[in-house]
């Protein structure tokens, strides 16, 4: 499927699609690495898309070649969850892919185009956030385990992340 597969821009249109995509991804492809009452309340709040994401210019859609959008995934400088951006350190940004999809090649295509954006946009350095799901795609896209932590999703909602890094260039 890798040849068919086409990378674009995200746009506002986009939204509605990519909410259900990112809802099914999380809530279907997680599953056999976390227990099912994390992803109670962890999936409704990572499911959704991030509007400013969508409109940044750095986040991108896989289609098929009639249009239907597969995954999502782009790059930003701010981390994921707050704090102050660090210089030439592009982060890795909310990536899901439709679980009819998984595995056909989609993740890859939107990290090659994450990874050649960000580089072209002067970064030297990628920084992801990784589910324990998507390790050992992180891993084979060239990037290596730094440790493991939580990222707070809401008041009473902790959710166990992988933190990896890349080099770019």
């Amino acid at each position: 499927m890798t040849a068919q597969i086409r990378v674009r821009p995200a746009a506002p249109q986009d939204i509605p699609a990519l909410d259900a995509i990112l809802f099914r991804a999380f809530d279907t492809l997680l599953r056999p690495d976390y227990p099912a009452e994390v992803l109670e309340h962890a999936v409704p709040l990572m499911g959704r898309a991030r509007v400013d994401l969508v409109v940044s210019g750095r986040y991108f859609v896989a289609t098929d070649p009639k249009g239907r959008i597969l995954g999502a995934g782009g790059w930003s400088s701010a981390p994921p969850h707050g704090g102050d951006a660090q210089a030439n350190v592009a982060n890795v940004r909310h990536f899901g892919i439709d679980p009819d999809a998984a595995r056909q090649g989609v993740a890859s295509a939107l990290m090659a185009r994450v990874i050649r954006d960000a580089a072209a946009h002067g970064m030297t350095r990628l920084d992801c956030l990784s589910t324990r799901t998507a390790v050992r795609f992180y891993s084979a896209m060239g990037f290596t385990e730094v440790g493991e932590g939580d990222v707070k999703l809401g008041p009473n909602v902790s959710f166990p992340i992988v933190q990896m890094v890349r080099a770019l260039g």
